[in-house]
């Protein structure tokens, strides 16, 4: 990972666009050729920077994240959401947030094969949506 970076931004911009509805400040960001946030950027390049990556884990309707270093083993994912699952670890169900994206919901994504099983030797990746299966 590098050690450090430079961000160059327009504060008063970002401000401005702040203020603005979402929809008007997408609208200007388009026009004036901005992809992203400059927040967007700077939490992206901090995680980075930090060697920090994402997963999520659904309950009902509601996807949480959880911020845990690079490199991390499932059961040690487990036990950031509760130290019960660390524990007790059997297995995760692990699909991309971006696979479950397009399936869009679970049922439909484990119907079309796409969810894996996987052990305690799993390396978390970005952007994992992890169902824990655990018994204490």
């Amino acid at each position: 990972y590098p050690q450090f970076a430079v961000v160059a931004l327009c504060g008063k911009l970002e401000m401005e666009l702040g203020q603005l509805s979402n929809a008007e400040a997408e609208e200007f960001r388009e026009a004036m050729g901005l992809t992203t946030p400059a927040l967007d950027w700077v939490i992206n390049l901090s995680y980075r920077l930090l060697g920090l990556i994402s997963f999520f884990t659904t309950a009902s309707a509601e996807l949480k994240a959880w911020t845990i270093p690079r490199g991390i083993t499932a059961p040690k994912a487990a036990g950031k959401v509760h130290s019960d699952m660390e524990r007790g670890f059997i297995r995760a169900e692990v699909i991309s947030y971006s696979d479950l994206e397009r399936c869009g919901n679970l049922a439909e994504a484990r119907k079309r094969g796409l969810l894996k099983m996987e052990g305690k030797n799993y390396v978390v990746q970005d952007g994992d949506v992890i169902t824990f299966l655990f018994n204490v």
